[in-house]
């Protein structure tokens, strides 16, 4: 892929709180994190020239984001991609921005899933393939097999958690603010052995936005901003449980994108020249297999540095300092700008008590699917 270090801007984002918004609508949770995205990015609206709007659940066309910010008569494109729905809008919309045919974009991604019965991914379409399988159930066979494997068990599935709920409960936007104990997590009800319930992330809504544009031309919208590093996006063949050669205990999806985003950006070590990740756990045994992916971990060596705090706010390479999708919740559009936006305020300095220090560079990662059956996305952010 040709080189994309620094080419597009990110000169403002918006969040909502993530929750159960019982009180708000789809379009409520749009407004909210697309006008604060723009006050931070100091535009208004009718400068936009295009917008991208990231969906699983909502919406049929990109009217989803015109008509509650009243974006008429411009290009607007929806994206969906499974769970990587929002970090694939900011990555077409970079494209495009790159190419010139836009100099002002906006980017959001939602979901409103409380209001919907929205439990989870569904099975696959096929009726033998997708018989009896769930998200949970999906993760828990890459659990067992990576217990089986590598010795690890679910008191580090435990500690995962515990880090994620502590970071979270410094994070005024999560879903959950409350910290718990590893005593806890393992006398949580079982969902899908050994899954727990405070193994899962939970359902939620909320929204996420971003304003780019052309890094040269960022300065005269702010000084305030960060830039794109790498984009990678890989797509897996889609077998799922047909394959039996599939060994469970590591998502090749995940090795394909960050290669794309490691050969863009020239790391080597990805352990000590990334400052921070947002990776996707929606189990935690997700979160424990990313670590090996992404190569911040050893194969099988995981748990050793799980058990030594490595990936703490205080560790060598703070993972999902904002809470993750554990404590922060998984508005599916949403997510993947979520983790940009705090890559993003990370950056700028602006994180509070989570901030992480000589921050330099951010990973965010995105998985949609199952095992086996995986799209991914990758994007770092950094100063120019």
């Amino acid at each position: 892929m040709k080189n994309l270090v620094d080419r597009v801007a990110i000169i403002g984002m918006g969040c909502t709180k993530f929750g159960e918004h019982w009180d708000k609508s789809e379009e409520d949770l749009i407004v909210e994190a697309a006008y604060e995205a723009m006050e931070d990015a100091n535009i208004q609206p009718d400068q936009i020239e295009a917008g991208w709007v990231g969906t699983l659940t909502s919406g049929i066309s990109g009217q989803a984001l015109s008509r509650p910010l009243k974006l008429q008569y411009i290009p607007i494109t929806r994206v969906e991609n499974m769970c990587a729905t929002g970090q694939d809008a900011l990555r077409n919309a970079a494209f495009a921005v790159m190419a010139g045919a836009y100099d002002l974009v906006l980017v959001v991604g939602f979901e409103k899933l409380k209001d919907t019965g929205y439990s989870g991914l569904p099975g696959a379409a096929n009726s033998v393939i997708g018989a009896g399988n769930t998200a949970p159930g999906a993760f828990a066979l890459a659990a067992n097999r990576y217990f089986h494997r590598y010795g690890a068990g679910k008191e580090e599935l435990a500690r995962i958690s515990v880090k994620n709920h502590y970071n979270g409960a410094r994070n005024r936007k999560a879903h959950f603010q409350k910290e718990v104990t590893v005593e806890q997590v393992l006398k949580a009800p079982v969902i899908a052995s050994p899954l727990g319930l405070l193994d899962c992330c939970p359902t939620t809504d909320g929204a996420a936005a971003a304003i780019i544009t052309r890094t040269e031309l960022a300065p005269q919208f702010t000084k305030d901003y960060v830039t794109v590093k790498g984009m990678g996006l890989a797509v897996g063949p889609g077998t799922g449980r047909m394959d039996t050669d599939f060994d469970f205990t590591s998502f090749p999806e995940t090795k394909a994108a960050a290669r794309q985003v490691y050969d863009q950006i020239g790391i080597r070590d990805p352990r000590k020249e990334i400052s921070l990740a947002e990776v996707h756990d929606c189990f935690s045994i997700t979160e424990m297999i990313i670590y090996e992916d992404l190569g911040f971990s050893e194969p099988g060596r995981a748990k050793a540095d799980i058990d030594a705090g490595a990936f703490t706010l205080q560790g060598d390479l703070p993972v999902n300092t904002d809470g993750g999708l554990k404590s922060f919740g998984h508005p599916i559009g949403a997510s993947g700008l979520r983790m940009l936006y705090e890559i993003y305020n990370q950056l700028l300095g602006r994180a509070d008590e989570r901030q992480v220090k000589d921050m330099k560079l951010g990973l965010a990662h995105n998985l949609g699917g199952n095992p086996g059956s995986f799209t991914c996305s990758i994007i770092a952010l950094g100063h120019q």
